[in-house]
C-alpha cells in the first residue's frame, strides 16, 4: 500500500530539462526559502527533471576546469540535504512513467517513485500548486 501524502502549503511540479535553463537553481531556491519561512513543500518531478534524484550522480558535480579545486554538491545530494534538514515539511516524488521512459532508474532512497496518475492525490494533499517547466 503506497505510503500517504502529507498535506502541504505548496505542491511545487517541475517539469521539463532541468539542465537547459536556470530551472534547477529556481526550483531548489524557491523550496529552501518556503522551508526557511515554515512552509509545507512537496516537489512533484515529471519529464527530464526525473533525472535530478539519480543515484549515478553522486556526491558531488564533475569538477570544473576553471576552479579544480572547489566542489560542488550535485542535485541528488542538495534534495537529500534538504529532505534531511526538513523532514516534516519536505517532500520529493518523481513520476515513474517519466523516470522509466528516459532510464532514470536508481534514484536516491528518499525519493517516492509515483505513478502518472498518482498525481491527483498529490494535488489534493496542496494548498497551492506551481507549475515551473514545459509541458
Amino acid at each position: 500500500m503506497p505510503r500517504p501524502i502529507p498535506t502541504t502549503d505548496v505542491l511545487l511540479t517541475f517539469m521539463g530539462a532541468p539542465h537547459r535553463t536556470d530551472l534547477t537553481t529556481t526550483v531548489l531556491r524557491l523550496v529552501q526559502s518556503m522551508l526557511e519561512q515554515g512552509g509545507r513543500v512537496q516537489v512533484w518531478a515529471c519529464g527530464y527533471a526525473t533525472m535530478l534524484t539519480q543515484q549515478s550522480l553522486g556526491e558531488f558535480k564533475p569538477r570544473d576546469l576553471a576552479d579544480w579545486s572547489t566542489r560542488h554538491l550535485s542535485t541528488a545530494t542538495i534534495v537529500q540535504e534538504m529532505l534531511r534538514a526538513f523532514p516534516d515539511q519536505f517532500y520529493w516524488y518523481g513520476c515513474r512513467f517519466c523516470s522509466d521512459d528516459r532510464g532514470a532508474t536508481g534514484h536516491v532512497p528518499e525519493i517516492a517513485m509515483r505513478a502518472p496518475h498518482a498525481y491527483a492525490g498529490n494535488l489534493a494533499a496542496a494548498g497551492k500548486t506551481i507549475l515551473i517547466g514545459v509541458i
